[in-house]
């Protein structure tokens, strides 16, 4: 990936940091945003960029500054996200409860600051590629968009990820920019092994994701991806690259969900 620059949003922590130091070690040059970016376990040469994506100025400065150091941008990934924060409320776990006892603010959180978030930022990005000719917009999404997992809150805000990359790979096609969503499995981010709670038997680390972008991004024929949900572990039999501890996690289905 040298020479390919690429943008990964909410890579604070998590899933998005994975990415972002995953395109890094394929050879990209990354920037990485996020509110507490600057305290990040990222690499060093990874260029921090602190933004809140809910903030339209903020993202502004985010692009203006690529831009002006890098004038163009290749891949970007949208894993900026809200609503996974105080699943705690006055002592009672409320990311599980019924519709009619969710709090509202969950919702402004997952459809402001993730799906807005990534229709805001593919809007700048798409300004780059399309005169380019060329691009890849990722937006991680997961299963809830296909079956209840959570609460509706959150299926309806992963379904509607999915429904934007779908409409915006119609638009994006004639330009050859391609756009995907892509399906995580069970990733050991901080907030996963601090639970230890799950079976890791079958999980993925936070870099395997990077590597399923880098992968895609690396293909001269991305395109005929546009508009498709994908799954990590399935592009990683698709292409050949495996964990970076040397395994290949089984790809879910929606059964397994």
């Amino acid at each position: 990936m040298n020479g390919v620059c690429a943008l990964v949003t909410g890579a604070s922590r998590g899933v998005g940091r994975g990415i972002a130091q995953g395109l890094y070690r394929a050879g990209a040059t990354v920037y990485a945003s996020g509110r507490s970016i600057e305290t990040a376990d990222l690499d060093d040469a990874i260029v921090r960029v602190a933004c809140d994506h809910s903030d339209d100025q903020s993202v502004d400065r985010l692009f203006e500054r690529i831009v002006t150091e890098q004038g163009r941008l290749d891949v970007l990934v949208n894993n900026a996200w809200g609503g996974y924060e105080n699943m705690v409320e006055d002592g009672r776990f409320t990311w599980s409860a019924p519709f009619w006892d969710q709090p509202l603010w969950r919702w402004a959180a997952m459809m402001d600051v993730g799906v807005r978030a990534a229709f805001v930022a593919s809007q700048h990005a798409a300004r780059l590629m399309v005169p380019c000719r060329r691009g890849l917009i990722v937006n991680v999404s997961q299963w809830a968009a296909q079956k209840y997992h959570g609460n509706v809150i959150y299926g309806v805000s992963k379904a509607a990820t999915d429904k934007l990359t779908a409409d915006m790979a119609v638009e994006l096609r004639d330009h050859d920019v391609a756009v995907v969503s892509l399906y995580p499995g069970l990733v050991r981010t901080e907030a996963v092994l601090a639970a230890g709670v799950f079976d890791l038997g079958n999980s993925e680390s936070p870099e395997f994701i990077g590597r399923a972008v880098a992968a895609l991004a690396g293909d001269q024929d991305v395109c005929r991806w546009t508009g498709q949900v994908l799954v990590a572990a399935a592009l990683a039999e698709h292409y050949g690259f495996a964990d970076i501890d040397g395994r290949s996690p089984r790809p879910l289905t929606l059964t397994d969900v």
